[in-house]
């Protein structure tokens, strides 16, 4: 765990301490102050008031108990591990059936998880970013990925079949309108589904942002991060010989679809392991181990590999930042972490200067991953500021 450094803010009171601010980085207002924004201005003649006011105080001054009316505490730990109240499987076409899980509060308000990859899969951990009291948690795995048949299937599996799937998940759960949460290839995912149906869409939480570039895909699987990562980089370059290394992503879709499955395996760990490797500001054992799994990694390699090479199933390279127009009512939180190798920050800033009403949060001290504790509880902090928007307390 990276230990997030106080930033240190003036005071108004020498006997008072403002040095508690977040180690992330807010770009529009908050419930906290970011570290761009100065202090709340103070007329002079409030000021001598609050001086006076102030002398008669131990800890607090009257500046602090007023900012904390307007920017409530936010809880960020995650919530404790819950289990599913009901799960299920949804045929969506005559060859793909996905499974769904309901936890949490059944009469709640409605939040739908984008998992990442895509191919990635949900875990029972998806759950804990959520007040189970408040929401009603919904997950699913999408077309080939986790629980959801058949495993690693590629025919009739594009963004829009699963922007169609997502619909059809919410008519069977006969849900009027939810809450859309994903990171990394799940924001892509949320984003085009909220483009496509933004009249059902509350509130969006997006993480680690993914638009699907050929820059994006070029950086990650064509040599640009292997200049963070040179040493990981090299069994991934290595499985492929040197004529066919000017596009990696083309030479592991041959293998990945090659008529021997030990072929197929013997790429799907070269490629998931890349990942998994890189997603962590700090090495995660547990994380890499996945990589080792044979059943995992060729769904979340085959089906990753099929969705780049095939860029994303989108019109154009810049179809999601082109489009956002039509979600910028919706309330929105983005959350980066400033040393994503995965999905760079860059991408992020794009959507934020696309995007200026979303808040923009980066955590200074994380990478990729949405376990990793900056990320986490920026993550929990912003589902609890729409549940805030929605009780109407700020």
């Amino acid at each position: 765990m990276v230990a997030a450094a106080a930033i240190g803010t003036p005071s108004l009171f020498p006997c008072c301490n403002f040095a508690h601010l977040p180690a992330s980085t807010s770009l529009s207002l908050s419930p906290r102050l970011p570290v761009s924004i100065s202090p709340l201005p103070i007329p002079i003649s409030g000021r001598k008031k609050l001086f006076l006011r102030a002398e008669n105080l131990d800890c607090e001054s009257v500046e602090q108990m007023d900012l904390k009316k307007e920017f409530p505490e936010l809880k960020k730990d995650l919530y404790p591990s819950i289990e599913p109240y009901c799960t299920g499987f949804l045929k969506v076409s005559d060859l793909h059936t996905i499974y769904w899980e309901q936890s949490g509060n059944p009469n709640g308000r409605p939040v739908v998880f984008f998992h990442g990859g895509p191919g990635g899969g949900t875990s029972p951990n998806n759950r804990r970013f959520f007040d189970p009291v408040f929401y009603r948690i919904i997950l699913f795995d999408q077309r080939g990925a986790g629980k959801s048949k058949p495993h690693a299937c590629l025919e009739e599996n594009t963004t829009w079949d699963l922007v169609g799937d997502i619909e059809k998940l919410r008519e069977h759960l006969k849900i009027p309108e939810w809450q859309v949460f994903g990171g990394s290839w799940g924001s892509t995912l949320a984003l085009a589904y909220s483009i496509s149906h933004p009249d059902k869409v509350t509130g969006i939480i997006l993480r680690g942002i993914f638009l699907l570039r050929k820059k994006e895909i070029d950086w990650f699987y064509e040599g640009g991060a292997a200049a963070i990562y040179p040493d990981v980089w090299e069994p991934f370059r290595d499985l492929i010989p040197e004529e066919e290394r000017k596009c990696f992503v083309k030479a592991y879709h041959k293998r990945l679809n090659s008529d021997t499955l030990e072929t197929q395996y013997a790429a799907a760990r070269a490629w998931t392991k890349w990942e998994m490797m890189t997603s962590h500001l700090l090495p995660n054992e547990e994380n890499i181990k996945r990589g080792d799994d044979d059943d995992f990694s060729l769904a979340f390699a085959r089906i990753e590999n099929h969705y780049f090479i095939n860029k994303g199933f989108f019109s154009s390279d810049s179809f999601l930042l082109d489009n956002v127009e039509k979600i910028k009512h919706i309330k929105t939180i983005i959350v980066q972490g400033r040393y994503d190798v995965c999905c760079p920050m860059m991408s992020a800033w794009d959507l934020h200067k696309a995007w200026p009403e979303a808040e923009f949060i980066v955590v200074s001290g994380a990478g990729h991953s949405a376990n990793e504790p900056g990320i986490a509880a920026e993550l929990v902090a912003a589902n609890e500021k729409l549940k805030n928007v929605l009780e109407g307390v700020s």
